[in-house]
């Protein structure tokens, strides 16, 4: 772990609310916006749009009922050339093409996938603890993205890539089946009004999709500080016979969490957290590997 948080703490600049997140990039729940993404890469708005503009294509950003929230945002001078120098090798959007993950890497190695990555505290971290196994960070949020791309130039951080657009989507279109060592949701967007539930990401059938792109004995790795949220993610999690928990909360042996796990389970505190831990905020992380 010592590890871990040193280098999430190696950084310059602020990850926002918390990196590594489908929410946290947004900051404070009470602050999110349900605005129509205009930030130059794609534009579009949240799934339920009426359809294209006569003007443009329709945009892969947000092709139905999302659960994530669209923000405007725009990047700074630096972040723009970083931008422009990493993103045609590291960066894709999403697309209906079958992702090769060797090619884009230039090598074969054990393929995790981290869903709502945000400003990229919790990846960059756990790819440089990690330099085995090559990750992929999806996102949505355009500035977001460009602080990542700004601290992999800058660190020199070779086994991430990052994808911008829906995950299910991704999921559905670019990952093969049986191709994943790993799944990672780092404090995903709850969702808390009751209205809103269906907007949730961890649904059966979303749950049914990870599963099946993880290989044998591959891990899914859940953490959120909602407590509505944690029960949901709960009953979800044991509906779906294609994974056994490996931790107390997911009711596996809470003693030896993951003891065959083919990745690692330690992940950084980020702000976010740590301001999560301050407001007395219960964190819940939950484990299951594919049987």
């Amino acid at each position: 772990m010592d590890a871990v948080n040193d280098a999430a703490n190696d950084t310059a600049g602020s990850d926002g609310a918390g990196g590594g997140s489908l929410r946290n990039h947004a900051g404070p729940r009470e602050q999110r916006e349900d605005a129509a993404g205009s930030d130059g890469a794609g534009g579009g708005s949240l799934r339920n749009h009426d359809g294209p503009s006569p003007e443009r294509e329709p945009s892969r950003l947000y092709p139905r009922v999302t659960s994530f929230r669209s923000r405007r945002g725009a990047l700074t001078a630096t972040q723009q050339q970083s931008w422009e120098r990493m993103w045609p090798r590291i960066g894709r959007e999403v697309s209906d093409e079958p992702l090769d993950a060797a090619a884009w890497f230039g090598r074969t190695a054990p393929l995790i996938i981290e869903i709502g990555c945000g400003t990229g505290t919790a990846t960059a971290a756990m790819a440089k603890a990690e330099p085995q196994f090559d990750l992929i960070g999806i996102e949505v949020y355009k500035p977001g993205l460009a602080q990542l791309v700004q601290r992999i130039e800058r660190e020199g951080i070779e086994n991430i890539r990052l994808l911008r657009g829906d995950a299910v989507d991704v999921l559905e279109h670019m990952i093969a089946e049986d191709s994943l060592a790993g799944v990672r949701v780092f404090f995903p967007d709850p969702w808390p009004k009751a209205r809103h539930h269906k907007r949730r990401l961890l649904q059966p059938a979303t749950m049914t999709l990870i599963a099946s792109r993880l290989q044998r004995g591959g891990i899914v790795h859940v953490a959120t500080d909602h407590a509505g949220y944690a029960e949901h993610i709960a009953e979800v999690g044991a509906g779906e016979p294609q994974l056994v928990g490996l931790n107390e909360a997911t009711g596996g042996d809470a003693e030896h969490p993951g003891t065959d796990t083919v990745i690692g389970l330690e992940r950084p505190v980020t702000k976010f957290e740590s301001k999560a831990h301050r407001a007395g905020s219960a964190i819940t992380e939950f484990i299951w590997g594919k049987i």
